[in-house]
């Protein structure tokens, strides 16, 4: 049987290959839609962890997607945490969103001193700290991936700024430029976006959110402990976003059923006559739609490894021409779309099986 699969579908080499790439494609949309999202969020969570703060204090009415995205919160509030027990030290942050060309970076005002308090000095790998309202830190990557070298000018929110240094990447942003600029960029003066919280045990975050809330005026502001806020961050937790990738499975499942279905029931029709042969031979029903599905499968198993090697190709692709872009391909997700694949074909040559083992032999035989 498996030899006479293997020639029916190089008999139709054409037919083949596109069902082969039917199901890669359905394969390297799954893949990719996930891979980004995940290296974005796992990237973003790394990042904010590499801060160092123990608690992350957020406007009130703050969500996963809006929460860096305002100055709206008084400086002076790192005074009042800061006066906490079991605070070492505060770090007020303005966050702003500058679109590029092709990607969206959230770039962060510091106070220089307050952030290296709580997560530790930069490691400079060129150049040195922020010494004037016009500089600006970038970290390796995007000096990589821009070729950008300490001296040079940069423009950011229509305002040029000196690169200072390059740092080791893994503190929150990409750029890092005064606290006071950003301020007055946007024209929040006074204001932070968010207060990062170091504790002098970790283990306290929780009660210490707790004691955060019960300062006056403050119950309604977002604090989290710093590792609930980083489980947060997965696709699940996005709103939207799981439902995005859902959407794009179904579509890629439709993608792979409707090209499997239309190749096996043409294959089913062109070999009428071959199927009337075997079944005068003595081929049961069984066996006719055995001969359709394994033919189904192995077109499947091609498709999934096809897809796959199509996907890290990608994956390197986009990674290649925007650096500050991850992606990953957690093998779990790698199963799934394997798994979604091979189901979806199956599905889809499900009636022409049916239809090949309904044949009568000898009206098969007749056929011309």
């Amino acid at each position: 049987m498996n030899k006479m699969i293997v020639s029916n579908l190089a008999y139709r080499p054409v037919r083949s290959i596109i069902s082969i790439l039917a199901v890669a494609i359905e394969v390297t949309l799954i893949l990719l839609i996930v891979g980004v999202a995940l290296g974005m969020l796992n990237d973003q969570r790394e990042r904010q962890k590499g801060i160092g703060g123990d608690v992350l204090v957020r406007p009130p009415g703050s969500s996963m997607l809006n929460a860096f995205n305002t100055a709206s919160v008084p400086v002076k509030v790192a005074d009042i945490l800061a006066r906490q027990p079991h605070v070492t030290a505060v770090a007020p942050v303005v966050t702003h969103v500058s679109s590029g060309p092709g990607f969206f970076e959230l770039i962060y005002g510091v106070d220089l001193q307050a952030f290296e308090s709580v997560g530790g000095p930069f490691r400079y790998l060129e150049g040195g700290p922020l010494q004037g309202p016009d500089d600006v830190i970038v970290d390796d990557i995007f000096a990589s991936a821009n070729k950008t070298r300490v001296g040079e000018q940069m423009e950011l929110f229509n305002h040029q700024f000196r690169v200072c240094g390059i740092v080791e990447h893994g503190r929150g942003a990409r750029r890092f430029i005064p606290i006071t600029t950003m301020q007055e960029l946007i024209g929040a003066p006074n204001k932070a976006s968010a207060f990062y919280v170091k504790l002098d045990n970790p283990a306290n975050a929780d009660a210490a959110a707790k004691q955060f809330h019960d300062i006056p005026g403050m119950s309604e502001y977002a604090i989290t402990p710093m590792h609930e806020y980083l489980s947060l961050l997965s696709v699940d937790n996005i709103p939207m976003l799981s439902t995005f990738i859902n959407l794009v499975i179904g579509i890629s499942m439709v993608i792979g059923f409707m090209v499997i279905f239309q190749s096996m029931y043409t294959a089913v029709m062109e070999r009428t006559r071959e199927i009337g042969i075997l079944k005068s031979l003595g081929a049961s029903k069984l066996y006719i739609v055995r001969v359709i599905l394994r033919e189904t499968l192995l077109l499947a198993v091609a498709g999934v490894i096809v897809g796959i090697l199509m996907s890290f190709a990608a994956g390197k692709g986009i990674h290649y021409k925007v650096r500050t872009m991850p992606v990953e391909f957690p093998l779990g997700w790698m199963v799934r779309a394997t798994i979604i694949a091979i189901v979806g074909s199956i599905l889809g040559a499900l009636y022409p099986a049916y239809k090949a083992a309904e044949k009568d032999p000898i009206d098969a035989l007749a056929y011309e």
